[in-house]
């Protein structure tokens, strides 16, 4: 259809490219409005079509909040790098607000610039709904990270196994430190569950009975904390603490890092680092410089290596527009960070 407008000498109607092609003229009408979407023709005001010059630069949109952790922060820096590497344009929005206008806002701006493909990162997974909605209706192809999302391709974690494999460290730290003899299994939670969430939780505990055997639903300890506060974990575990008598070992498995280094400090302020075992989520640069610390609680972190997935979303994204087949969901490369393995892929000093 596209090569039909640009041989033709002059506009043509969606009834003479329906002649053309052979193509239906209902077809004919949304085809040319995705082609006049991303700026291959231009309509003028009689309703007929001309080829338009063919962007030589892809534009691709990145939403998602840019800053707050380290986790966010490496993933811009990342995406950024790679665009610029790739030749393609970046529109970067930051959607650190937490309300349904914010997103709507953000998604309309992507749609008005004409961006091929969109990436974008949502945090509160309700959000994401509503902007990938209004991708999905201006026929935008986007790529969610770390939370899936209906409509689009999944770049992330594999949280069941991500889950599961922290709770093999754990497990197998009980078993060779404390000959499998322990108090309770503290499970860190953010306030608002979603399905990462479950996976990531299902998966801790099957890890940790793999190891140790059945374990008694009455001895795990579900604890409310908000995901990116170091704060809020503090506070759950040190009231924890204070309700548990000195003596009693904790293993203590963290939704991310901020969780884990939460409960790590209240530890501390107890004095009571020998009775826990703590492994956190994401490799974060506060997990990984805990894991530097000689003796620290915190045994090890789930790396995922957000400073590494610019490169595979730009190509992602660049199959999408290319309509490439890809598949529904891409995992991130898993590996258990700790301190036998931290100085390979993490060297002390080294601020990436």
């Amino acid at each position: 259809m596209l090569e039909a407008v640009e041989r033709a000498p002059a506009p043509v109607s969606i009834q003479e490219i329906a002649r053309l092609t052979g193509v239906q003229r209902l077809a004919v009408y949304r085809i040319l409005a995705t082609l006049e979407h991303r700026g291959y023709v231009l309509r003028d005001d009689g309703k007929r079509y001309r080829a338009a010059s063919r962007r030589r630069r892809l534009r691709f949109g990145y939403v998602a909040p840019l800053s707050g952790n380290a986790f966010r922060e490496d993933l811009a820096r990342s995406l950024r790098d790679a665009a610029e590497q790739g030749g393609v344009d970046l529109l970067m929005l930051d959607n650190a607000d937490r309300d349904v206008d914010a997103a709507t806002k953000n998604a309309e701006k992507l749609i008005e610039a004409r961006v091929d493909a969109v990436i974008f990162f949502q945090p509160v997974e309700s959000l994401g709904h509503v902007v990938a909605d209004r991708l999905f209706c201006a026929h935008i192809p986007f790529i969610t990270i770390e939370r899936p999302i209906q409509g689009g391709i999944y770049f992330g974690a594999n949280n069941y196994q991500a889950g599961k494999m922290a709770g093999v460290v754990l497990g197998q730290f009980a078993k060779a430190d404390w000959k499998a003899r322990f108090y309770r299994i503290v499970l860190l939670e953010p306030e608002q569950t979603n399905t990462n969430v479950h996976a990531r939780i299902t998966g801790v505990l099957l890890g940790i009975r793999s190891v140790l055997g059945e374990i008694e639903d009455a001895r795990i300890v579900h604890l409310e904390a908000a995901a990116g506060q170091v704060e809020s974990s503090h506070r759950a575990v040190a009231l924890l603490l204070k309700k548990t008598e000195r003596g009693k070992r904790l293993l203590i498995s963290g939704f991310n890092d901020l969780c884990a280094v939460g409960a790590l400090r209240a530890v501390r302020e107890a004095g009571r680092e020998n009775d826990v075992a703590i492994v956190g989520q994401n490799a974060a640069r506060e997990g990984r410089e805990e894991i530097h610390r000689t003796g620290s609680r915190l045994i090890a972190s789930i790396a995922y290596f957000p400073e590494k997935y610019g490169m595979r979303l730009v190509q992602l994204a660049t199959d999408l527009v290319a309509g490439r087949q890809v598949p529904p969901a891409i995992y991130t490369s898993h590996v258990v960070l700790d301190r036998r393995n931290i100085e390979f892929y993490y060297p002390r000093g080294d601020a990436s």
